[in-house]
């Protein structure tokens, strides 16, 4: 993989407790690469693709150039009693998706879906199942695939 990997990760404060522990996890990775990384803290999960958006729109003021290599999205939701919980998990993995696949990003999505907060923090801990570092993992995964296909534009 090329040199000196810049990685935008933006974090949900929704659940902001959960999205730090979260974070911690996606550094300890990319410090273990040593990438750079600039952090964008948003109000919730849905909010998060409008900010990978326009993080991708910026590179139109300037000359083509993408700021970013990767991309990692960190946030918690937890289900309640109505069915916020489907729209957010869903609209927030789709509006990743749909920009990974249009823009050919290498995005890995740490928005983590849970039933309580205890499984939040289980999920989030580093110490446990570390799902911030396993999406920061994941985006430079596929920076590895990205650039197997000639595809690691800076």
């Amino acid at each position: 993989m090329s040199d000196n990997i810049h990685v935008l990760i933006v974090e949900a404060d929704f659940y902001r407790d959960i999205s730090d522990a979260l974070l911690d996890g996606a550094k300890t990775v990319l410090d273990g690469v040593d990438a750079t990384y600039e952090i964008v803290r948003v109000p919730g999960c849905l909010e998060i693709p409008a900010a990978v958006r326009y993080a991708v729109k910026s590179m139109e003021f300037m000359g083509g150039r993408r700021r970013f290599d990767a991309y990692v999205a960190l946030g918690c939701v937890i289900r309640g009693e109505t069915s916020h919980y489907d729209t957010v998990s869903e609209e927030s993995a789709r509006g990743l998706l749909d920009l990974s696949t249009e823009f050919c990003l290498a995005l890995g999505n740490g928005i983590i879906t849970c039933e309580n907060e205890a499984q939040a923090w289980a999920r989030a801990r580093k110490e446990e199942k570390d799902k911030g570092g396993a999406a920061a993992q994941a985006a430079l995964d596929m920076l590895s695939v990205k650039e197997h296909f000639g595809l690691f534009p800076r």
